[in-house]
């Protein structure tokens, strides 16, 4: 991350940057009663412009959290999409970049609940490249945290609260000495990364932790799945995932807006596969690189140009 932005999308309307702020007495901040998303956009030089990232189903899956909260927010993803472009466009990004959308219990209070609170939206951008020191090659443990129980905290939501969990999962991780680390749910399983979703590849089928497995119902997720099975004819079967399997598999890898695809050679002290990234994991980093930068054309439909808008596919 480079620096702060100039403006955000506060209260309604984009505003510099240093007036967007709240009270310390925001429900929000003491309770963790709220949501956000994360997206990216993707700088392409050759055709100077700003391609948002599947942002319909980035906000389609913020107003789903939102539904988990209570909250009542008058925008639908179409409207959200073009405040985020206006951002952009005010904020004159022109370089790969993070977008943070947040909805939250507005109102300065004390009492636990939901109900009759104010909700709002705010979203800034920030220039941003990779997420990760390692993305070629991740050395992970298994983290002694569980992954949190959807009964208990939405899973599936990014509810901000939830982060705790994420939290220290990772800093467990580092201070032990690894780039990240995989978590098990309450039934053993893995799960996913400390903030990504996970796969594995067993004799060419690539494998992924179901969504009812209390992980993340990831975009990026999504379109690895897709790109798989449709671009480099790979089948991908969603089912439960042993920790020994990791010991076997023959590829692994994390992914998800600031993963991004990113492989997994080491799992605590053991070589995944043969110990650098595999042949798939890396023609399928190509593929997405190449997809977000709107190299596919047969994907445009999942890119919002910023500066050159043609939306009605993206719709």
């Amino acid at each position: 991350m480079a620096g702060l932005p100039k403006y955000a999308f506060f209260e309604g309307k984009i505003v510099p940057f240093s007036e967007a702020n709240v009270s310390i007495a925001t429900h929000a901040l003491h309770y963790g009663t709220g949501a956000f998303g994360g997206l990216r956009g993707y700088w392409n030089a050759d055709k100077e412009e700003l391609y948002i990232f599947r942002p319909i189903d980035h906000f389609t899956r913020l107003l789903g959290s939102s539904k988990m909260l209570r909250m009542d927010l008058p925008y639908t993803p179409a409207q959200l999409v073009d405040i985020l472009t206006e951002l952009l466009r005010t904020e004159n990004m022109r370089e790969d970049c993070y977008i943070r959308p947040l909805i939250y219990k507005a109102t300065p209070t004390i009492g636990v609940r939901l109900h009759n609170l104010d909700d709002q939206l705010a979203i800034f951008a920030l220039p941003f490249g990779q997420y990760l020191e390692k993305e070629e090659g991740l050395h992970v443990t298994i983290s002694s945290w569980r992954r949190i129980d959807d009964n208990a905290i939405p899973a599936r939501g990014k509810i901000t609260g939830a982060y705790i969990n994420s939290a220290l999962i990772v800093s467990d991780a580092k201070a032990a000495g690894f780039d990240d680390a995989l978590v098990l749910n309450e039934d053993g399983h893995i799960a996913e990364a400390a903030a990504a979703n996970f796969f594995i590849v067993r004799d060419g089928v690539a494998i992924t932790p179901p969504i009812t497995a209390n992980i993340l119902e990831g975009i990026t997720r999504r379109t690895v799945i897709q790109l798989l099975r449709e671009e480099l004819g790979v089948e991908v079967v969603e089912r439960n995932i042993d920790r020994t399997e990791l010991y076997i598999c023959d590829e692994a890898f994390s992914c998800g807006t600031g993963y991004q695809v990113a492989a997994v050679t080491r799992v605590d002290y053991r070589n995944i596969g043969t110990g650098v990234m595999g042949p798939l994991t890396s023609r399928l980093r190509d593929l997405y690189f190449d997809v977000v930068r709107g190299r596919k054309p047969k994907y445009a439909s999942w890119l919002v140009p910023v500066y050159h808008p043609v939306r009605e596919a993206a719709r």
